[in-house]
């Protein structure tokens, strides 16, 4: 089992991912920042503009 951090993942919050491959880790990543986008969170947001540089 693998965990990491919305911020180890280089987002903006604590929230832990546990999941048995990068892969799936990833697609919870994806997930969690599509839904942050949707309700406009500013923290992520901001994070998700520095990752573009």
């Amino acid at each position: 089992m693998r965990i990491m951090t919305c911020t180890q993942l280089g987002d903006a919050c604590d929230l832990e991912f546990r999941a048995s491959t990068f892969e799936e880790m990833a697609e919870m990543s994806k997930r969690h920042g599509v839904e942050m986008y949707q309700k406009q969170d500013p923290l992520h947001l901001q994070a998700m503009q520095k990752s573009r540089i």
